[in-house]
């Protein structure tokens, strides 16, 4: 699973599709999602990080990385579901 590569973030949570026009505004755990789905992390790696970073347990993390990725996808900010 990958972010677009057209699509733009900003530090503080400005995201923006070239593609359709739209823009969009996240938190940083938001950011930080982008950019490790960018960086080809896998989503079991980006669970770890939300449970390290934010100290959640690790079903919050699943569902609350799950709902974002479904965001994404519906938005169309997402290639392709390739690897968990």
């Amino acid at each position: 699973m990958k972010i677009n590569k057209n699509i733009a973030i900003s530090d503080n949570g400005f995201v923006f599709n070239p593609n359709t026009g739209e823009s969009f505004s996240v938190n940083q755990l938001g950011v930080d999602i982008i950019n490790q789905l960018k960086n080809d992390e896998t989503l079991d790696k980006i669970t770890e990080e939300i449970i390290t970073k934010y100290s959640v347990d690790e079903a919050t993390a699943e569902k609350d990385l799950s709902d974002f990725i479904g965001l994404l996808q519906h938005h169309s900010l997402i290639e392709s579901n390739e690897k968990k």
